[in-house]
C-alpha cells in the first residue's frame, strides 16, 4: 500500500480514463474538503460515479476509499497545502521559489513512491550484469544517456540509443545475464515499450522507470521503479519532472559503487582516460 497519498496523486500521468481523471483533478484541487466527504459527496463533486472513485482509490494502491483518506489524512497532519505556493510566478524571486518547490516536491515525492525491496532486487541484479541498455525518447532520452553516462565510469557496458530503431535493435541483441531499463514518464511512448518487449523477449532482466506500476511499461518489466514526476504534456522536460528520475540514478550508482567489484577502479581509470582534456 503506498504511504504517500498526495505523491500517488502528483505522480498519474495523462493516460486516465476521463472519470478516473476528473477524480483525481477533484482529488488534488480539494484534498482538505475530501477528508470530510463520503464516497458519494467525492463522486458528485467529481462529476462522476462512486464505483469510479472506488476504482480509483484501488488503482492507486489503497485497500479502498477509507483506506485513501486514512493516508491523505496523515500526510495533510504534516503537510499542510496551505504551504504550497499559489498563482503563475511573475518575478525572479516568485520564478524561484516556485521551481524550488516543484524540485523539492519531486524529490520528496519519488522518496516516498520507490520501493526500496524494489531497488535492492534491481541492484542485485545489475551486480551479475556486464551489458546494460537504456531506453528513452525526447526528453527521457537524455535522461536514458544519462544512465549510460553514470553506468560505463562503474565499468559496464552501457548503451543508450536515442534512435527508436537503433534501440529496438540492439534489445534484439540482449540475452540472459543482460539488463534493459527503460525510461518514460508516462509509461506509454510506444517505441520505448517495443524496444522492452524485444528485450524481455530475448532473456534479458527488464527495468520500467515510469510513473505508473499499472503503464504499458510497467507490465512489460520484471521490476518498476515508480517516480514522480511534476509537469503536464505541454510542460515535458522541465528540471523538476526529471529530478525523480536523476533521483533513482544515483541511488542505483551509490550501490554499484559500494558493492560493485571493482568499480573504484574504473571511476580512476575513466577519470585519468580523460584527464589531459582540460586546457
Amino acid at each position: 500500500m503506498p504511504t504517500s497519498a498526495l505523491a500517488s496523486l502528483r505522480a498519474l500521468g495523462p493516460g486516465l480514463s476521463p472519470a478516473l481523471r476528473r477524480v483525481a483533478d477533484y482529488a488534488l484541487a480539494e484534498p482538505e474538503k475530501v477528508l470530510y466527504q463520503t464516497v458519494m459527496e467525492v463522486a458528485e463533486g467529481a462529476n462522476t460515479s462512486e464505483a469510479s472513485v472506488i476504482r480509483f482509490c484501488r488503482d492507486l494502491g489503497f485497500s479502498g476509499f477509507q483506506d485513501f483518506k486514512l493516508a491523505l489524512a496523515s500526510e495533510l497532519a504534516v503537510n499542510p497545502t496551505e504551504s504550497l505556493p499559489v498563482g503563475t510566478p511573475h518575478t525572479p524571486e516568485d520564478a524561484m521559489e516556485h521551481m524550488l518547490h516543484h524540485a523539492r516536491t519531486s524529490l520528496e515525492d519519488t522518496s516516498k513512491l520507490l520501493d526500496p525491496q524494489a531497488v535492492g532486487r534491481v541492484v542485485d541484479v545489475l551486480l551479475g550484469a556486464q551489458v546494460v541498455d537504456f531506453y528513452g525518447v525526447g526528453a527521457s532520452g537524455v535522461t536514458a544517456q544519462d544512465f549510460a553516462y553514470k553506468f560505463l565510469r562503474l565499468g559496464y557496458s552501457a548503451r543508450a540509443h536515442p534512435d527508436p530503431h537503433l534501440a529496438a535493435m540492439s534489445a534484439a541483441t540482449l540475452g540472459p545475464g543482460m539488463v534493459a531499463v527503460a525510461i518514460s514518464r508516462s509509461g506509454t511512448t510506444l517505441d520505448v515499450v517495443r524496444s522492452l518487449e524485444q528485450a524481455r523477449l530475448h532473456g534479458a532482466f527488464t527495468v520500467a522507470l515510469t510513473q505508473r506500476h499499472k503503464s504499458p511499461l510497467g507490465q512489460v518489466a520484471h521490476e518498476t521503479l515508480v517516480t514522480s514526476v511534476i509537469e503536464n504534456p505541454l510542460s515535458g522536460g522541465s528540471i523538476s519532472a526529471k529530478l525523480g528520475q536523476l533521483l533513482v540514478l544515483d541511488v542505483l550508482y551509490c550501490l554499484l559503487l559500494l558493492k560493485r567489484p571493482g568499480a573504484s577502479e574504473f571511476i580512476r581509470r575513466t577519470a585519468a582516460a580523460v584527464a589531459d582534456r582540460n586546457v
